[in-house]
């Protein structure tokens, strides 16, 4: 039987797993070059952290912010309340701490009035064995 080649039109590995003209399966050259050989395609600093272009960023910022602001104002809260709200919920988280660690600290007394004289007599009569 005679292999058959298969024109693939958009790209992609051929047969045997090779990849058209030379390039990987991303698209590159030899050497990590972008695609047509003409370098690499490096993107910098700033539009990876942001994730994108930094206009397309602020344009997709400021849609968002109407919405969700539009939403707010329907609903009646507003930024002030929202901090005022989250303040609260931190201090009273705070003071639930404070709460937990002076019980904490009680049960570690009541406990230890038990377990530390058991472990003392179990040693000494380990000891004597």
């Amino acid at each position: 039987m005679s292999e058959q080649r298969f024109h693939r039109p958009f790209g992609g590995p051929g047969p045997g797993g090779q990849a058209p003209y030379g390039q990987d399966h991303y698209g590159q050259g030899p050497g990590g070059q972008g695609p047509g050989g003409y370098g690499p395609r490096r993107e910098s600093g700033l539009h990876r952290f942001l994730g994108g272009s930094p206009a397309a960023v602020l344009v997709r910022l400021v849609v968002l912010s109407l919405l969700v602001g539009a939403g707010m104002a329907m609903i009646g809260v507003t930024p002030a309340a929202l901090f005022a709200h989250a303040y609260d919920t931190v201090r009273s988280l705070i003071e639930l701490g404070f709460d937990t660690f002076h019980d904490a600290g009680r049960w570690f007394v009541a406990g230890a009035v038990v377990v530390v004289p058991l472990w003392l007599l179990s040693r000494v009569l380990a000891r004597g064995r």
